[in-house]
């Protein structure tokens, strides 16, 4: 009896779909380490095993594009349009490649977050098709006007034959999907203790607040860390390589090491509208400082999210980029409910997926 196979596919837009995505696979490899998995994205192997400990394949594909950004908010609408019109048009060859790819192999399931065309290619293949996401990108091009009629009814009619979606929290209707699951929060899981933190990088445990910068795989051009020396009595801890050497702020370089394995030892998260982000942080109760973020329609959900669940804070860019910080002084919002997620969504989509691959 053959290994099965599994067929990650992972939309081209910066690192949380493939963080959502490697999260489930991690899963996954505990629950059927003779499973092969093979992750098609452009997301650099490093993010992947930063999640991953196990072996898969690496195929570096790209089946979308997402949004254009030449930072983690700035959106170039006209290089989408064009992009995903050359998309389309070349649909029928990306197919067939990925259709000859998946007999040889002999993939036996499809997941995706959330290439359309990873449909269009299950069917083709003649294996079932499986998707996970919060939003659908009809969902997100619809929002940009007549311009994108025709790319979201093009992108409609291949998510209606997935065979299957996991309807993730701060979500949108998709109602391009007939048949949904309603999971938990996905995400990673912390791999160092506080100790190890503290020790390996001089983190202090008796400053008065630590504070996560956490912005994306895209990250900002403009943080303005001249505002640090207004909280000498903080430390803040950044993943941005470029950030200045500050005596209250410490540079995380080493790509072993994720923002959710800090965040336990963290007051709060600064960030930008993003799922797995906020996701991570939901699941660890670590309170969520957010920017708005304009023209992308998924982020009045993830902002209505973290006020429903997580003691929060949302800043206009201005007052992140032209003030002087005194938000960090001000108090946190609470949640306005009292309910919370459940968090084990990464390891109910690996259950189902290794219960359909077992019963195959």
């Amino acid at each position: 009896m053959s290994r099965p196979t599994l067929y990650v596919t992972i939309t081209n837009h910066g690192f949380g779909h493939a963080v959502r995505a490697a999260s489930v696979v991690a899963e996954l490899q505990k629950l059927s380490p003779e499973m092969l998995i093979i992750l098609v994205t452009t997301a650099p192997r490093w993010l992947l095993e930063s999640y991953i400990t196990g072996d898969f394949i690496h195929r570096p594909r790209a089946f979308d594009i997402g949004v254009i950004q030449s930072d983690s908010l700035t959106m170039d609408l006209p290089g989408t349009f064009t992009k995903l019109t050359e998309i389309k048009q070349r649909q029928q060859q990306i197919v067939s490649a990925e259709v000859n790819f998946i007999k040889q192999n002999q993939v036996d399931l499809i997941l995706a977050d959330i290439p359309f065309l990873a449909a269009e290619i299950g069917k083709a293949a003649g294996i079932p098709g499986w998707m996970m996401s919060n939003f659908g990108w009809d969902f997100i091009y619809e929002a940009w006007g007549e311009k994108y009629s025709d790319i979201v009814a093009w992108i409609r009619d291949s998510y209606a034959k997935s065979d299957r979606l996991f309807r993730l929290p701060l979500h949108e209707s998709m109602n391009s999907f007939s048949a949904i699951t309603d999971v938990g929060l996905t995400g990673g899981n912390p791999k160092y203790n506080e100790t190890h933190l503290r020790q390996t990088f001089n983190i202090n445990s008796s400053v008065e607040k630590t504070i996560l910068l956490s912005f994306g795989g895209l990250g900002l051009d403009a943080i303005p860390y001249q505002n640090l020396a207004r909280f000498p009595d903080w430390q803040f801890i950044t993943f941005d390589a470029n950030a200045p050497i500050l005596n209250n702020l410490i540079k995380i370089t080493n790509r072993d090491y994720r923002p959710v394995d800090f965040m336990p030892i963290c007051d709060r998260v600064i960030s930008k509208p993003g799922y797995s982000t906020f996701a991570e942080a939901l699941k660890l109760n670590v309170p969520i400082v957010s920017l708005t973020r304009s023209g992308f329609a998924e982020t009045p959900l993830l902002l209505a999210g973290i006020q429903d669940y997580a003691y929060h804070q949302i800043l206009s860019p201005d007052v992140f980029f032209n003030g002087s910080w005194e938000f960090l002084e001000q108090p946190l919002q609470p949640p306005r409910l009292s309910t919370t997620l459940p968090k084990n969504g990464s390891e109910a989509i690996a259950t189902e997926i290794v219960t359909y691959l077992n019963a195959s």
